[in-house]
C-alpha cells in the first residue's frame, strides 16, 4: 500500500470485534504507513506493535498537544491545537509529565485498589441485583456497565453520586460529535466549577480522599489539582465502561470462551489471564495515541521528520501477527503478556491496576451471578460506538 490512507479510512470496521480491515493489512505488510491527518498533514500510522513501542518509548517524541496534528475531528472538524494547561498532565513531557505523574502514583498502589476492590464486588453485587430487577431483556449498559464504573470513579476521588453526575456528563458530551459543541463547553466548566470547589473544600479542611491528600501536596495549586482530576476521572471512566461494555459483549459472543471463563471463576485459576486476553483483544482505546517527532528520527526503518505526527493503532498493534499467533482469534488460554491495551512507555495507563480489577470483578460478578445470560441480538446488530477515540457501545441488549 504505497498511496496515504486518510484519517476516515481506518474508522469502518467489518465487524463488532476486528478493528478495520485496513489497518489489520498495513500491520502485516507496512507496519509504519503514511496518513492524512484531518488538518492535511501528512504524518504516519504505526500498526505494528514493535513500532508501536519503538515510538511510545523514544525520548525523540512529544506527546505535548500544542504541536501536534490531531488523527480524530472535533465536532466534525479539524481539531484545534492546545496550549499547555497547567495540571493537564497527559498532554505534557517529562520533566513536567514525570512531576504530576508522581503526586498521583500513590492512589493506584497494590494497597489502595485493594480497598478499593472490596468496595467494587460490593457495588457490583448490588448493580447485579438491580439488573436483575429490570426484568429480561435488559441493556447491560445502561443498567450495569455505566453505574458500575461511575460508582468506582467516584469512589476513588471521593466525591458524592451527585458530583459524580456532574463529571459523567463531560465524559458523555466529549465522546459523542452529535452532541454540540456548546453542550460540551457548558459541561466542561460545570465539572470544573463542581471540582473546584471540592479542592478548595478539602484544603479548607482535608479529609482522606485522593482529593484532600492532593491538597497536601506542596506547590500544587487548585487549578493544577482541578485539573488533574478531571483528566483522572474523565478518561478513567470513559475508558473503562468502553473496555466493561467491549469485554462482556466478546465474551457474551463466544460462547466457547464464555463457558472457559465461567470454568476459571469457579476454579480460581486464570482469570486475571482471560481479562489480559479480552483486553488485547478488545483494545477500546483507538484513536487518541499520538506522538510528535521533535527531530528526525529513523523509527521501524523509516525516517520520520521532524513535526511529523504519528498516530499508534494500540487495536492494530494487539492483532499483530508477529507477536500473537491466530491474532484475530478470542483465546483465554493464550499468553497475551505484552499487549499494548494500557499504552507503553512513560505515558502508560496509570490507573491500569484499578481497570484491571474492576473488568475481573464486574465480569466475574455478571456471568457467574446470570449463568444463563445470553445476548439479545446477533452482534451485526450491536449499536457501537465505533467513530470515537474510545471505542464502546450504545447498548448491549441481553436476556437470561
Amino acid at each position: 500500500m504505497s498511496e496515504p490512507i486518510t484519517y476516515l479510512e481506518h474508522w469502518d470496521r467489518a465487524d463488532a470485534f476486528d478493528p478495520p480491515a485496513v489497518l489489520r493489512e498495513l500491520s502485516a505488510e507496512q507496519p509504519l504507513s503514511r496518513m492524512v491527518y484531518p488538518d492535511g498533514h501528512v504524518g504516519w500510522l504505526a500498526t505494528g506493535i514493535e513500532v508501536a513501542k519503538e515510538v511510545l518509548s523514544s525520548p525523540a517524541f512529544s506527546h505535548n498537544f500544542h504541536s501536534a496534528h490531531f488523527p480524530v475531528t472535533k465536532k466534525g472538524q479539524p481539531f484545534p491545537t492546545m496550549p499547555i494547561i497547567p495540571g493537564m498532565f497527559i498532554h505534557m513531557d517529562p520533566p513536567e509529565h514525570t512531576r504530576y505523574r508522581a503526586t498521583l502514583t500513590g492512589e493506584f498502589t497494590t494497597h489502595r485498589v485493594a480497598a478499593l476492590g472490596e468496595r467494587i464486588e460490593v457495588a457490583a453485587a448490588e448493580q447485579l441485583t438491580e439488573l436483575r430487577g429490570l426484568g429480561s431483556p435488559a441493556d447491560l449498559v445502561t443498567a450495569y456497565v455505566q453505574p458500575l464504573c461511575r460508582r468506582v470513579l467516584n469512589d476513588l476521588l471521593g466525591i458524592s453520586a451527585e458530583g459524580g453526575a456532574i463529571l459523567a456528563r463531560l465524559s458523555e458530551t466529549s465522546n459523542d460529535d452529535d452532541v454540540p459543541v456548546e453542550d460540551e463547553f457548558a459541561a466542561s466548566k460545570e465539572a470544573f466549577l463542581y471540582l473546584r470547589d471540592c479542592v478548595e473544600k478539602e484544603r479548607a479542611d482535608p479529609g482522606d480522599s485522593m482529593i484532600g491528600r492532593l491538597t497536601g501536596v506542596p506547590d500544587l495549586t487548585d487549578r493544577e489539582i482541578t485539573n488533574m482530576l478531571l483528566i483522572v476521572f474523565v478518561a478513567g471512566l470513559t475508558t473503562c465502561e468502553g473496555a466493561l461494555a467491549a469485554t462482556s459483549m466478546a465474551l457474551l459472543h463466544h460462547r466457547e470462551q464464555l463457558a472457559a471463563f465461567r470454568d476459571a471463576c469457579a476454579s480460581g485459576a486464570g482469570v486475571e489471564n482471560a481479562v489480559e486476553e479480552l483486553l488485547r483483544y478488545t483494545t477500546v482505546n483507538q484513536y487518541q495515541i499520538f506522538r510528535t517527532a521533535l527531530t528526525d528520527v529513523e523509527v521501524g526503518g523509516r525516517l520520520v521528520s521532524e513535526g511529523d505526527t504519528v498516530t499508534i493503532s494500540l487495536p492494530a498493534a494487539n492483532r499483530d501477527g508477529s507477536r500473537f499467533a491466530h491474532a484475530d482469534l478470542l483465546d483465554l488460554s493464550r499468553d497475551p503478556s505484552g499487549h499494548l491495551a494500557f499504552g507503553y512507555g512513560v505515558h502508560i495507563c496509570l490507573g491500569q491496576r484499578l481497570a484491571r480489577t474492576l473488568l475481573t470483578i464486574a465480569l466475574r460478578t455478571l456471568v457467574t451471578g446470570l449463568p444463563g445470560l445470553v445476548p439479545e441480538v446477533p452482534a451485526g446488530d450491536v449499536r457501537l460506538r465505533a467513530r470515537t477515540p474510545v471505542f464502546s457501545l450504545h447498548e448491549l441488549l441481553v436476556r437470561w
